[in-house]
């Protein structure tokens, strides 16, 4: 064992593994955040054991990030990848793993930091078990919000709900990552609760370490053309068609300048893949094949070269929580334009930062896009105050710092008794 006396925290991603490459199958800014917020929590002298769930007898049980943070992944159901909607009968045998895990540690874990509503189950079924435990859980996706904007409603849904509610009236400390997140939480899951603000963050010198002028010309991008850059998962919520039908429209598409790209990992014969499949059909449907380019999943290294080569990040969601490619892209000095929900309404400001628009109105994104495209001094205006916002604002250690204080007040407290809780 490598442990000190340092304080340790477990922080808990069932679904969403912190040590697995950005942009597989349901990878995306939650796995992003909790390595990262991982990783900066180490640097201010945490003990920090991420656990997530394994997904392949391939991979190893244990990852070592740095001395003093790791990657541990249980076995909970079938070693292979499960949609997230399908995980919840297999989380009794987590926290079984979870607890066994432990016992062989010369110490429990005194506070545990739950991810997303899978992992907040876990969380309050180790606090009956565990009474002085603390748990402090950040939700990344509201069920509330997301049953509004989808078609079909899932059969865990009226359990993600029940879970959802009682993690916020249970919890020693929810932090949600922006206000509007705060408010959604307040209107539309309960009154009740405990309620932190603390936004997500980003490695502002890794994404802002490429020159414009330098990425361009690594990618063959001409001075004189113009690139709107997607990046995420191929995902209908992700809003993808609308940006492709907003590119259609745009006054520059006939103009020979004007090329889309879209960055994110795609399996065949799984979501993501189908949802490519989807979007390549729309983009051959409009006659964008030209001008559209799919590099695929783009590494951590990777990143910093799209987002500083863009004229503008498109970030076109029904709904963000916060979205971890907003403030990517800022710090490399790209523009953002946006879907105006959830946490882009925190992230971006108008005429400022970037753009917000309806979300799945594509003549607004088109209009929007348009704008920046057509004034490149603003455009370079609007990417140096994103740069200077996200360098305030967001960066991980400083969201760290925000986190390992609210960690110190709760385990100078008593613990309280936890609330029975049936989902």
């Amino acid at each position: 064992m490598f442990f000190s006396n340092r304080k340790r925290i477990a922080l808990i991603s069932v679904h969403g593994d912190p040590a697995v490459e950005i942009g597989k199958e349901e990878a995306g800014g939650q796995n992003v955040y909790v390595r990262h917020v991982g990783e900066a929590l180490a640097r201010q002298g945490w003990q920090v054991d991420m656990f997530t769930r394994r997904a392949g007898p391939e991979q190893p049980k244990v990852v070592e990030h740095s001395p003093y943070c790791r990657t541990i992944r249980l076995k909970a159901g079938p070693q292979e990848f499960v949609p997230r909607d399908e995980i919840f009968e297999f989380l009794p045998e987590f926290v079984q793993a979870f607890l066994d895990f432990q016992q062989k540690l010369e110490a429990p874990y005194l506070l545990v930091h739950t991810n997303y509503w899978l992992s907040s189950w876990v969380g309050m079924e180790l606090r009956k078990k565990q009474p002085s435990l603390k748990q402090v859980h950040t939700y990344h996706s509201l069920g509330a919000v997301k049953y509004k904007s989808i078609p079909t409603i899932p059969l865990i849904a009226k359990t993600r709900l029940a879970v959802e509610k009682a993690v916020l009236e249970t919890a020693d400390r929810i932090v949600a990552t922006s206000p509007q997140e705060k408010e959604h939480m307040r209107s539309l899951v309960s009154p009740n609760g405990k309620i932190d603000i603390i936004p997500c963050g980003t490695d502002v010198d890794h994404f802002g370490s490429v020159e414009r002028q330098d990425a361009r010309a690594a990618l063959g991008i001409a001075p004189d053309e113009k690139l709107v850059l997607y990046v995420g998962r191929f995902d209908p919520r992700k809003g993808i068609e609308t940006l492709v039908r907003a590119v259609h429209r745009s006054c520059l598409r006939d103009s020979g300048k004007l090329k889309l790209f879209i960055g994110g990992g795609s399996r065949p014969g799984h979501s993501d893949g189908q949802e490519r499949v989807r979007i390549e059909g729309i983009v051959a449907e409009l006659g964008l094949g030209e001008i559209t380019h799919f590099p695929g999943r783009l590494s951590r290294e990777e990143l910093p070269t799209y987002y500083a080569a863009a004229d503008v990040c498109v970030v076109p969601s029904h709904y963000e929580p916060f979205g971890l490619v907003t403030v990517e892209a800022m710090a490399a000095g790209t523009p953002v334009v946006g879907s105006d929900v959830g946490g882009l309404q925190f992230t971006i400001l108008p005429e400022e930062t970037g753009l917000l628009c309806p979300p799945k109105d594509e003549e607004a994104f088109a209009i929007a896009i348009d704008r920046i495209l057509n004034h490149p001094e603003w455009r370079d205006q609007l990417g140096q105050a994103a740069r200077k916002r996200v360098r305030a604002k967001f960066s991980w250690d400083g969201i760290a710092s925000q986190l390992n204080r609210l960690y110190t007040q709760l385990l100078e407290q008593p613990a309280k008794k936890p609330t029975q809780v049936s989902a």
